[in-house]
């Protein structure tokens, strides 16, 4: 009960300052893959980039393969050293590809900053998500948590914005909203420097003599141990309804500017502000419906939410076109972005893991995620062009709705809940855990 306790004694305030430190990364993950997309026409025209060029910008940028392994490092790494050691030295490697996109005169170096921001962006989302549940009070975990993805949302935005209005500056105008990743990052990084570590990290790794008994986490952890049935069982209930989902939200993230125009014969601005629509109701199913009730009703929230999903993808398979099926698409999806898998993931994701395997189940689950992401994207095109979007719709619906019903029928009760509760409701005491630990050692 330590960290739980600890915690409350100094405040919401000191959790505010917390939660808004770690949820930064998340404006930054969200600003560095709409950067990326928004300028990637201008870098290819100036560098003259062939198409394998291109493939490999989009394959190992924030939003795909760096990000995945920079999650699974970063996980590993924050469990091991720290959340805090992660999360502040990660601003700095992110800076530092940041630069080499700004200064960028050849592929190699621009391919190069893509590759670190991926991997700075990873780890600092896997180190980030843990230190804010673990710090957030028991019973306003879903408020805080929901910073972060208010924070996603705010960070597309306003890239989208700045993207519209530096169009005309060229390379320079996405230079620009680059440039202001870097503004945001070293700002956070002060923030970040100045906070402690998080409780329950320091709770479980202090000395043996700075207590009366020994802490019940074995220290010595890896990702094999994650393959255990006890653990393994979560982490297929979340990939069930995170991974499924996200296959839908990656083509809502990335390939939904050309279905806007394809279905609602919409021009590119007008795509491009859709878009910007779809995160910003996003946002607002955070702020509204996620942060004030999902620490009471979790699993109505996460109901009513992943419903929208499937209302808003059977709308493309209705024999109805042009722009009102559009908006009422990206009212119901975006409330489902803010209130539905992807918030109630990184609940569950922070909750249901002890300790010592907290970061690096969510840096495990990260990497699965964005690399099946990656994957799939390969055969997204080739999908809609042979088969028409109806079929994409039709799959995706099917996504969305075996999320949203592995979510209503396997989730976990932890509203309201310690972590420490959850952890022995899940594991048994402390003591056990210790022994089941040995026993498979031994086995």
């Amino acid at each position: 009960m330590g960290n739980e306790h600890m915690g409350n004694t100094n405040g919401d305030s000191a959790f505010n300052k917390r939660t808004i430190a770690a949820a930064l990364a998340n404006y930054i993950d969200a600003g560095s893959i709409v950067a990326g997309s928004a300028g990637l026409s201008l870098w290819v025209s100036y560098l003259k980039l062939s198409d394998t060029q291109i493939g490999l910008l989009g394959a190992l940028s924030a939003n795909a393969i760096s990000a995945a392994v920079g999650a699974l490092l970063g996980g590993f790494l924050a469990d091991k050293v720290g959340r805090k050691a992660v999360y502040t030295n990660s601003m700095l490697v992110y800076a530092l590809g940041i630069c080499l996109v700004l200064f960028g005169v050849n592929f190699p170096m621009l391919l190069s900053g893509y590759i670190i921001i991926g991997l700075s962006v990873g780890a600092d989302i896997t180190a980030s998500w843990t230190i804010i549940a673990e710090n957030a009070p028991k019973k306003n975990r879903a408020r805080h948590c929901g910073v972060a993805q208010v924070a996603w949302a705010a960070g597309a935005v306003v890239v989208l914005l700045l993207s519209v209005l530096a169009g005309d500056l060229g390379l320079l105008g996405n230079k620009i909203v680059f440039a202001h990743l870097l503004v945001i990052a070293l700002i956070t990084y002060i923030l970040r420097i100045r906070l402690p570590e998080s409780d329950a990290w320091q709770t479980k790794n202090q000395p043996e003599d700075a207590q009366t008994e020994k802490p019940a986490v074995l220290n010595k952890t890896s990702y094999f141990d994650l393959l255990k049935p006890m653990y393994l069982k979560s982490i297929l209930f979340l990939m069930g309804v995170y991974l499924v989902w996200n296959l839908a939200a990656g083509v809502m993230g990335f390939f939904m500017p050309y279905i806007y125009q394809q279905v609602g014969g919409v021009s590119a601005n007008m795509a491009n502000l859709l878009q910007m629509g779809l995160f910003i109701f996003t946002g607002l199913g955070v702020a509204l419906i996620f942060m004030p009730f999902a620490d009471k009703y979790r699993k109505t929230v996460f109901g009513i939410a992943a419903f929208m999903a499937v209302i808003g993808w059977t709308l493309f398979l209705l024999p109805v076109e042009g722009l009102p099926i559009l908006l009422l698409f990206i009212v119901v999806i975006g409330i489902n972005n803010g209130a539905g898998q992807q918030a109630n993931y990184q609940l569950w994701a922070s909750e249901i893991f002890p300790t010592q395997y907290r970061a690096s189940a969510q840096g495990l689950m990260f990497f699965l995620v964005r690399i099946s992401i990656g994957i799939w994207s390969l055969f997204v095109p080739m999908i809609i062009t042979n088969f028409g979007i109806g079929t994409m719709a039709a799959i995706l619906l099917g996504c969305v709705t075996a999320s949203m019903i592995i979510g209503l029928l396997f989730a976990p009760n932890t509203s309201g809940k310690s972590l420490e509760q959850i952890q022995e409701e899940l594991y048994g005491s402390p003591q056990s855990q210790v022994k089941q630990e040995t026993e498979s050692k031994i086995m």
